[in-house]
């Protein structure tokens, strides 16, 4: 299989100091004229993919729309390939104020061996977000056997599409 792993257009939540990857606002304009170019640029150098598949979240859609519309494809939308953040299961940031120690332990790159878990309610960890790439990846894997295939999603996924693949594990990126 070819799996082309396309990250997202420079988004709003790009620009703003928060720690949360998961709040669902668009692409800037910059991010739209980025996603415009790729649609120019990857069509010319990559041949047509026998699927496209995309993230549910805004700014990734909107960098996959006019991809899909250059080769002439409908994009498969996909929960698994969402950003993860410091952010709760409805997709609302936790104020950095009341962040404590044990809600961003896992997202950590200080502590490189600290636990990949946690036990705050309503927040998904690390571990439980690669195991969803993995899952996704796994299934890519046994259903476009011998095609290529595009995934326009995010840069944690990517990290984690990286980590499973390759069995490098989170505490070796560090």
């Amino acid at each position: 299989m070819f799996l082309y792993l396309i990250r997202h257009g420079q988004s709003y939540v790009n620009l703003e100091e928060w720690t949360d990857g998961n709040k669902d606002m668009g692409l800037t304009p910059l991010g739209q004229q980025q996603a415009a170019s790729l649609a120019e640029w990857v069509p010319v150098h990559i041949p047509r993919p026998d699927a496209l598949y995309c993230s549910t979240m805004k700014r990734a859609r909107e960098t996959a729309a006019p991809l899909a519309a250059a080769y002439g494809l409908e994009p498969h939308f996909d929960d698994r390939v969402r950003e993860i953040g410091n952010n709760q299961r409805n997709h609302d940031p936790f104020p950095n104020d009341q962040l404590p120690y044990q809600y961003a332990d896992f997202w950590s790159t200080e502590r490189p061996f600290a636990p990949v878990s946690t036990v705050v309610e309503n927040v998904e960890a690390l571990i439980h977000f690669r195991a969803r790439v993995g899952t996704f990846i796994e299934e890519l894997l046994t259903k476009h056997e011998k095609q290529s295939v595009m995934v326009v999603c995010h840069g944690g996924v990517i990290d984690m599409v990286f980590d499973h693949i390759f069995d490098v594990g989170m505490w070796r990126r560090c």
